[in-house]
């Protein structure tokens, strides 16, 4: 496998999370979709379904990020693969290879969310420039926060979030981000739904953060598209 170093970074991000992809990312060697067209046609995949793999693959394909805090490290790297669905309910793709053996598949959905996918389809974000904008945020708050604080199962329930503002460029659906006065919350609900395992919700909480640390450069009403 051929490594690249990262000299075009997509568009579409946030000034943190361009910042992280330049910094931290590497491009690996990946097939494309193209060369397997008419393969996957010739098996009932729709056209536009491998129009829709081909624009991954192409805008990230072989895009190798560092671990997330969950999901054992998220995808290794992005990769389209393995078509499923069905016309009613919408069709599916395989985002990427696990890192480790998890026990489900990382998906893009019908409606271009970022997921998980096993007993259940749990959409963590609803793009994947919202997995990659937490990646970011994590990133991040992990090296401002004096203190980061990990809560599970149903003691996430007691988490106040009443007087914080939801984070928006993280796109969060099964997984949120909040920002309050001086400190960040990341509630993580994908491996419950997935498995229908209340339990298995988790939090981390990271706290003592300046304005710096609550924001990175990214200040309210700033959102993907702004790289300057």
């Amino acid at each position: 496998m051929n490594l690249n170093l990262l000299s075009d970074v997509p568009g579409g991000l946030t000034r943190r999370a361009h910042s992280f992809v330049a910094e931290h990312g590497i491009r690996v060697d990946v097939r494309s979709v193209e060369q397997h067209r008419q393969w996957w046609l010739d098996r009932d995949i729709p056209a536009d379904v491998v129009d829709r793999m081909a624009a991954f693959q192409e805008r990230w394909g072989g895009l190798l990020l560092p671990p997330a805090s969950q999901y054992d490290g998220g995808p290794k790297y992005f990769e389209a693969d393995s078509p499923e669905g069905t016309s009613a309910e919408g069709w599916w793709f395989e985002a990427g290879t696990q890192r480790t053996a998890v026990p489900y598949s990382f998906m893009i959905g019908p409606a271009g969310e970022f997921g998980i996918h096993a007993d259940h389809w749990a959409p963590l974000h609803a793009t994947v420039e919202g997995w990659i904008e937490a990646l970011a945020l994590a990133h991040h708050a992990s090296m401002c926060a004096k203190r980061i604080t990990k809560v599970t199962g149903d003691d996430v329930d007691g988490l106040e979030l009443d007087a914080m503002e939801p984070v928006p460029e993280t796109k969060g659906l099964a997984d949120t981000w909040w920002r309050g006065a001086d400190s960040l919350v990341a509630i993580y609900t994908g491996e419950a739904r997935c498995f229908s395992f209340p339990q298995g919700r988790a939090a981390l909480i990271y706290s003592g953060l300046n304005e710096w640390g609550l924001y990175g450069g990214v200040r309210e009403g700033v959102f993907p598209g702004e790289q300057s």
